[in-house]
């Protein structure tokens, strides 16, 4: 009885391996970076380098944000301490992100890919100058300097510790100097640190984006630590299809920085005008008015955030002790006291240390004083009060009713 096979082969089945042809790989050639992408060679005179170039109307929103505003940067430049913002006109800041072949920097660390953005007029110049080959990286500097030679601003997410110095060492390396080395930089991921870290968990460009900006990025997107093995996988194959994805990356980077900077712009040019949602993101705002000195504009918006249902008690009390120190320091202390008293109904042990402090030392009311501080002790002797707290508290409060102590035998002693 034949078998299956010999029935298989009667019928003109090949069986086994052995008749397949083998899979041919793409040779080097077949998809190399021109082919992939509607780029440009731009030639230097230190050699050709590629270039993709896209152009963006300045009302282009990403997600809700239009990448152009007309906020003035008066807040932003004093918080940066860079005042030289406030005098320069946007088309002379330059919106920058790099890919690089590693974090470590150093000699053999490259930034393969130099995306920059510039407002021209109307519209919005996104620029990306890609290493084909390290070889060619005279060039691409070549023409990235060329580019930003207008400018005289940069703006960036973490440049200042990241993308300017790796930058500038290619520059070093190559044996010419940094074209930005002079220029304010403005690193938008410090600012949104101290705008948004009590609320939002993560702070990375691309949560920002999303939970700030209102956009959302395609599928071709890929993620940051996958950058550079994808560059490498291209230098070793030729095969430029997987960098679609690392181009859009950086393109969207540099186009939500202009975004981030106009919203930021205008959120701190005027908080109050109903623009800030959120309560916390108010209360983050007014402590940096505070910090600039603005005291009787930071008191303002920190009223209005501690009215919003958004912040939860922990951040309540937080803001509460703030503004009774912002109070205080405006020397309104009839505020302060009010807020101090509200926070000692909550067991806040500064609040009776600082109305203690008022009773003594502006009132000469040792009895009163006394009451406050013997309450605090009180609190902080309670079983269930924190150890470290206590072992904190307990000295000062100890310290400052002796001292009471003697002050009130010495006064009744004077009558």
């Amino acid at each position: 009885m034949p078998s299956l096979a010999d029935k298989l082969k009667s019928l003109g089945v090949d069986l086994g391996a052995k008749s397949l042809a083998p899979k041919q790989a793409p040779r080097r050639d077949d998809y190399p970076i021109e082919r992939v992408l509607a780029g440009e060679w731009q030639s230097m005179p230190h050699g050709e380098t590629f270039v993709v170039e896209a152009r963006y109307q300045a009302d282009f929103q990403q997600g809700t944000i239009p990448l152009r505003g007309n906020a003035p940067l008066e807040i932003i430049a004093a918080w940066a301490k860079e005042p030289k913002l406030v005098e320069l006109d946007l088309e002379k800041f330059v919106f920058l992100d790099t890919e690089t072949t590693g974090l470590a920097g150093g000699t053999g660390t490259y930034t393969f890919m130099i995306g920059a953005g510039r407002f021209e007029g109307d519209e919005f110049r996104m620029v990306q100058f890609f290493l084909r080959d390290p070889a060619e990286e005279t060039a691409q500097l070549a023409a990235f300097e060329q580019f930003v030679a207008p400018c005289e601003a940069i703006v960036s997410f973490n440049g200042k510790s990241f993308d300017m110095p790796m930058l500038n060492n290619r520059f070093i390396i190559n044996g010419w100097p940094p074209p930005l080395k002079d220029a304010a930089h403005l690193d938008l991921l410090h600012l949104a640190r101290r705008l948004w870290r009590a609320r939002l968990p993560s702070r990375a460009l691309g949560d920002l984006e999303a939970k700030i900006l209102g956009a959302t990025r395609s599928q071709q997107d890929v993620p940051g630590w996958m950058v550079a093995d994808l560059y490498f996988d291209y230098l070793h194959t030729g095969d430029a299809r997987p960098l679609l994805g690392v181009f859009y990356h950086n393109e969207m980077d540099v186009v939500s920085l202009a975004a981030l900077l106009n919203h930021m712009a205008t959120l701190l040019a005027d908080p109050l005008n109903g623009g800030v949602e959120y309560g916390l993101d108010l209360i983050a705002i007014g402590k940096l008015y505070a910090d600039l000195g603005n005291l009787d504009k930071a008191a303002e918006i920190y009223q209005h955030g501690l009215s919003q249902d958004d912040v939860h008690q922990e951040a309540y009390w937080k803001a509460i002790e703030q503004l009774s120190f912002l109070h205080k320091k405006r020397a309104d202390l009839d505020q302060a006291m009010t807020l101090w008293e509200q926070a000692s109904g909550e067991g806040q042990i500064y609040a009776h240390i600082e109305l203690a402090k008022v009773f003594e030392h502006k009132l000469r009311d040792y009895t009163e004083a006394s009451r406050w501080t013997l309450a605090a002790i009180e609190i902080v002797s309670a079983s269930e009060y924190p150890e470290f707290e206590r072992t904190q508290w307990l000295p000062v409060l100890e310290h400052r009713l002796s001292r009471l102590e003697k002050r009130l035998l010495s006064s009744k002693s004077g009558d």
